[in-house]
């Protein structure tokens, strides 16, 4: 029963809603503190809602505009080990095909060159690098390409010249962008020498380094690296690029963990779609494996509303996987996940098996960011009824669009 260990912290889910676009069905969980059984429980449609009559009221979750509910489809099912705390539903829903419900793309995939972009830091706000409009914008190899080498050629690497942006170049790694340094850096950047890498004598694969740490001068976020003398490497998750607009006055800065955890999701989509591949390993510039991440589907429409707030009349706007619904309906990935700092034995031998195995395309991130990840993975799991939390020796998580 090792799989079903709950998290230390978990929240008193009142009601789970999921629904699959492409299996045009859905998932409903009502918490036995809400509706002790299935005839308890009456759900019925609006347009473009969802309303769950309980013993306590009614709740109203509202649905994207291209999202029905079948009326009558809601059946009781059986909830497996955990239908003594839970009930489970099954319903259908019908779908009508809609552009604006794609997901958004993420910086790396909109960059294009001829256009001007302006560059800042994601936690002030504060205008980091002066407008740029690029001649060149283009891809860098994928993933660790560099530490393979050895494996292509049966000659010294050739490759060992690092890849650097022109002046008017921007370089589009996985997670990060390169660009050329220009005039104003000295006012709104720092930069800071660290070390970085095993100083572990008994690792003989992993040296330590130094890493030339660029900061925003106003709040003190890490933003990047400096990889040359004139050349910056931010990572997608620090920074808001926007296009230029005339004299705009950028928002103000988004909600952090919202931002990396929407950032993170659009980017994991991406690389699925254009490597064919679900299994991700997020790890720290020095290239050691912090988070495992295994892909299941990117159409789930979710809503988790606590037990605390079920109860009268309620409306809760477009579904969001956790605390106030955000003004817009929002997709979520939903993943598996392990992290690699678990001490338990099957998390263990699952790290180990991506390794020897090499499952796993490798996503770059700042020791930092990859804590802050798993925080936000770790609370949305967190959120989700007890039956949902652990499949097999990974845990379950979504990540909003």
């Amino acid at each position: 029963m090792a799989d079903l260990e709950m998290p230390a912290k978990t929240h008193g889910v009142g009601v789970f809603l999921e629904l699959r676009k492409r299996m045009q069905s859905g998932l409903l969980i009502v918490g036995k503190d809400v509706a002790t059984s299935p005839a308890d429980v009456v759900v019925t449609g609006g347009e473009s809602s969802l309303h769950i009559q309980t013993p306590r009221g009614r709740l109203s979750l509202t649905l994207p505009a291209e999202v029905t509910f079948e009326q009558g489809s809601c059946a009781p099912t059986p909830a497996g080990e955990s239908r003594g705390e839970e009930l489970h539903f099954r319903l259908r829903i019908g779908v009508t095909p809609s552009p604006d419900g794609e997901a958004p793309d993420s910086v790396v995939e909109t960059l294009r060159a001829k256009e001007t972009y302006c560059f800042h830091c994601q936690g002030c706000m504060t205008r980091l690098l002066e407008d740029r409009e690029f001649k060149r914008v283009l891809p860098l190899p994928n993933g660790n390409w560099n530490a393979i080498v050895d494996d292509w050629c049966c000659h010294p690497d050739p490759f060992n010249k690092k890849l650097l942006p022109r002046a008017e170049d921007c370089l589009l790694g996985d997670t990060f962008l390169l660009l050329a340094k220009d005039g104003g850096c000295a006012q709104t950047l720092t930069e800071e020498v660290s070390p970085v890498g095993s100083e572990d004598a008994h690792d003989s694969k992993k040296s330590c380094r130094r890493l030339a740490l660029i900061s925003c001068k106003s709040c003190s976020s890490v933003l990047g690296e400096a990889v040359a003398p004139e050349t910056l490497k931010l990572y997608i998750t620090q920074v808001v690029v926007e296009p230029a607009v005339g004299d705009r006055t950028p928002e103000a800065s988004l909600n952090r963990s919202l931002f990396l955890e929407q950032t993170i999701a659009a980017r994991l989509l991406g690389l699925s779609s254009s490597l064919s591949t679900f299994h991700f390993s997020i790890q720290t510039p020095d290239g050691k494996a912090f988070l495992l991440v295994w892909l299941l589907n990117s159409d789930s429409i979710t809503a988790s509303v606590p037990e605390s707030r079920v109860g009268g009349e309620r409306s809760l706007g477009s579904p969001a996987l956790r605390g106030p619904p955000p003004g817009a309906a929002a997709r979520a990935l939903k993943l598996l996940y392990a992290s690699c700092s678990d001490t338990g034995a099957q998390q263990r031998d699952l790290v180990t098996s991506w390794e020897v195995n090499a499952i796993g395309h490798p996503v770059e991130l700042p020791l930092s960011v990859c804590e802050e990840l798993l925080q936000v993975i770790d609370d949305s799991n967190s959120t989700l009824p007890a039956s949902m939390r652990c499949m097999r020796s990974y845990e379950v998580a979504y990540l909003r669009l």
